[in-house]
């Protein structure tokens, strides 16, 4: 498996993964092909794809830099980015956020995501700043909306008393839980809410 940086003719397959990994995302926060190329413009260090042997895109993520508000952590996905155009990247910030990380159905549980958090921790490392932060989507949290608030599902998820398939793996990668940001997406299988999260650039991936 190949890790490069992401390049116009991947955004094609980019949007179409996108589309297959986030279903129930509202059309309004999906990363279309063009997206993908801005990114790739507006900070190409930060846009990476797994690539298998014959160049197929089986994963991606995409990044940006900014100087995080730990005491003001509300943000929504589509004001952080400025609409989706990382107008918001910031050169010099001192923190690489990671917007999001895809890999195909049929290609995971092969460290492909691992992969990719390793290449963003090694570009943290190289230039110099304190680490990564995201903000990881609730995606276990549809089934249990019926019985639980998405507050009541985090701090059983914080407490270690469910599994989540998305923040409970990025915790096992090394990713420690900061809180809970509501309204982050508009997306119903999460709640819309998300969980910030903080993986500090001296940890190993």
């Amino acid at each position: 498996m190949l890790i490069a940086h992401t390049r116009p003719e991947h955004a094609a397959a980019l949007e179409a993964l996108q589309r297959t990994v986030f279903p129930t995302l509202s059309e309004a926060e999906i990363l279309t092909a063009w997206h993908f190329r801005r990114f790739a413009e507006v900070f190409p260090e930060g846009q990476l794809v797994a690539l298998t042997e014959g160049g197929q895109v089986v994963g991606s993520t995409s990044t940006m830099r900014c100087d995080f508000d730990f005491e003001h952590p509300q943000h929504t996905f589509l004001a952080f980015t400025g609409n989706l155009t990382l107008s918001t990247h910031q050169p010099c910030g001192a923190w690489l956020y990671g917007l999001d990380i895809m890999v195909r159905p049929d290609f995971r549980k092969m460290g492909i995501a691992r992969l990719l958090y390793r290449a963003r921790q090694q570009y943290c490392r190289a230039n110099g700043l304190r680490g990564q932060v995201t903000t990881g989507m609730l995606n276990g949290y549809g089934p249990h909306r019926e019985r639980l608030t998405p507050e009541a599902y985090f701090e059983k998820l914080r407490a270690g008393e469910i599994t989540d398939p998305t923040v409970s793996a990025q915790q096992k990668i090394g990713w420690e839980i900061v809180g809970l940001v509501p309204g982050y997406l508009n997306d119903p299988q999460c709640g819309h809410y998300g969980v910030l999260l903080v993986l500090p650039a001296e940890k190993e991936v």
